[in-house]
């Protein structure tokens, strides 16, 4: 697993500590990867879909 680092604003982090205190996650780092896995398969599709397109594009030059 890579690592990456992000800023978030102070809100967003208590936010997601309390879902740590709450039981709903085990780690704040949990939370994050679920949030990520969430956004990213709501548009995967589409990514690869113009990730294609792309990819055809480049070959006709």
């Amino acid at each position: 697993m890579d690592r990456i680092t992000i800023r978030l604003p102070p809100q967003q982090v208590d936010l997601l500590e309390k879902l740590v205190e709450t039981g709903e996650f085990p780690t704040v780092s949990e939370a994050v990867r679920y949030a990520v896995r969430e956004f990213l398969a709501g548009r995967s599709e589409r990514i690869l879909r113009e990730s294609e397109q792309v990819s055809t594009f480049d070959v006709r030059l």
